[in-house]
């Protein structure tokens, strides 16, 4: 496993769009090595999701933290989502020390492939809803500050700046 360089906004690479892997692509070692890098990276950065664009892979794989500990998710497709919508405070590593304040929904189902290539479906709400919405934004090359009604710049906030 190897740390990954994080790619920062406004990179150009970040709005490029992902395409989707074969069961065989998945199973192969080069994408079981990018989950394992994409782990050590995600856990050294301190996330709690990772999507593989953001380390220059534009192919359609996250990584999210979830309550069994971090998991990878190859193809993930939202089928079904809450009507009922949420907002919370949301960052990124590739735009470090901006929040902002972004609508997402409640809930979300949706089918994905695990890293030994198996179909499977995810049913959650709450934190986990959004970290999944958020990282498969990225698989689209949206970003969170394209959703966002409020976003603060941390770094500049002692001026009181917004972007």
């Amino acid at each position: 496993m190897s740390h990954r360089k994080v790619l920062i906004h406004p990179n150009k690479e970040l709005r490029k769009s992902s395409r989707g892997l074969s069961v065989e692509e998945i199973q192969s070692a080069e994408m079981q090595k990018l989950v394992d890098d994409m782990l050590e990276t995600m856990e050294v950065e301190n996330g709690v999701g990772l999507a593989a664009p953001q380390v220059g892979e534009h192919v359609r794989l996250i990584i999210c933290e979830t309550k069994r500990g971090p998991e990878a998710y190859f193809n993930p497709e939202i089928i079904k989502r809450s009507l009922r919508k949420t907002e919370s405070e949301e960052g990124c590593l590739s735009i470090p020390k901006v929040y902002g304040i972004v609508e997402r929904h409640k809930s979300i189902k949706m089918t994905a492939y695990n890293r030994k290539g198996e179909k499977i479906t995810v049913k959650t709400g709450g934190f986990l809803s959004i970290i999944f919405q958020h990282e498969i934004d990225h698989l689209d090359g949206v970003l969170f500050i394209d959703r966002a009604h409020t976003v603060h710049d941390m770094a500049n906030e002692k001026e009181g700046a917004m972007i």
